[in-house]
């Protein structure tokens, strides 16, 4: 018994380890946590500059005595928070440096909740383990202050359809739908409701027509094209514009309202998408009857709901009147409101 006690106590010596009858984790010694380095004590980010290097963080390993494999992770907190509900980034086994573009950083600072266009002061340190048997060592805490930018943008689709919005005028880029990109990759897409086919229309980056893009041919839109762009076919179109390869393309996507309450099982009243609200509204006529709401005018993506909740059920309508109709397919809801 001797002899197995001992050689135990040897073998924990040899490890550098410590442990204690209170404790269910095991201290390796010296215990020294990375030491962080940073590129810069301050950022301030620019959509505009999304591919490019924003920040550089280099580490020496931490230190527990003996040889291991380390996992290392950090950890961003706002200044005083001591790194409470911290934002945590995993890094690979063996890197000793990480390259942040600015639009990653700008997505962590985002999921953060951070304001953007403001100043915040953050803290980053890296967290280090070997074993969950064996207690987390941290690295020192660098400052670190941030300018984070909305990384949501916008086009604007100025054209003839917009005479069947009052009280909007046609060709009124004030007024006009927005096409969105939300990480302002280049790449926007919305959702237009066309009344005709060839219904002629222009794509500009702000609302004013100091700029606009024009039809330049074969799906290609340019800022020199003077000539207009044509919505292929009536009804609701999804518009992807790509200004990084000047392209446009359209497809299909509608939702309708169809029942005996309506007009009938067979054919759907459109429902109009305001990509603002990123809801589709309709005001309607219904009789009493059942009701559901289906995409693209067929069976394959259907609604029915009970209570204000999207469900597979048929919706109830059991007083007629002009309704205003709104689907939040979002959050799965939707209303039904009598005018």
């Amino acid at each position: 018994m001797f002899n197995i006690i001992a050689c135990w106590t040897v073998l924990l010596g040899l490890l550098g380890v410590a442990c204690s009858k209170d404790e269910t984790k095991l201290v390796a010694v010296p215990g020294d946590g990375a030491s962080l380095q940073a590129s810069a004590s301050s950022v301030v980010l620019a959509k505009e500059n999304a591919d490019e290097e924003a920040l550089v963080l280099t580490w020496e390993a931490a230190d527990f005595g003996f040889n291991a494999a380390i996992s290392n992770t950090l950890q961003i907190g706002v200044k005083g928070s001591n790194f409470e509900n911290a934002k945590e980034i995993a890094f690979s086994a063996g890197d000793a440096n990480y390259h942040f573009t600015t639009l990653e950083l700008n997505a962590i600072l985002l999921a953060m909740e951070l304001p953007v266009e403001e100043v915040t002061d953050l803290e980053l340190r890296v967290k280090s383990s070997i074993s969950t048997n064996f207690t987390q060592l941290f690295s020192n805490v660098l400052p670190l202050a941030v300018t984070p930018y909305a990384a949501i943008s916008y086009l604007y689709v100025p054209g003839a359809y917009q005479k069947a919005i009052p009280p909007g005028a046609d060709w009124a880029v004030e007024t006009a739908e927005s096409l969105v990109s939300p990480t302002s990759n280049g790449i926007y897409t919305g959702i237009i409701y066309f009344p005709e086919a060839d219904s002629e229309f222009k794509v500009t980056p702000e609302r004013s027509w100091d700029a606009s893009y024009g039809d330049d041919g074969g799906g290609k839109i340019s800022l020199s094209a003077s000539g207009n762009i044509k919505a292929p076919r009536a009804g609701n179109l999804e518009l992807t514009v790509n200004t990084n390869e000047n392209t446009i393309s359209f497809k299909d996507h509608s939702w309708g309202i169809v029942g005996d309450a309506a007009v009938s099982w067979d054919e759907d009243t459109d429902m109009r998408y305001e990509n603002s609200t990123e809801l589709w509204k309709a005001t309607i006529d219904l009789s009493v009857g059942h009701i559901k709401f289906r995409k693209n005018n067929d069976w394959g993506t259907n609604y029915g709901g009970v209570n204000g909740n999207l469900t597979g059920d048929d919706i109830a309508i059991t007083d007629a009147g002009t309704y205003e109709v709104v689907l939040d397919l979002i959050n799965e809801k939707y209303s039904l409101t009598k005018k």
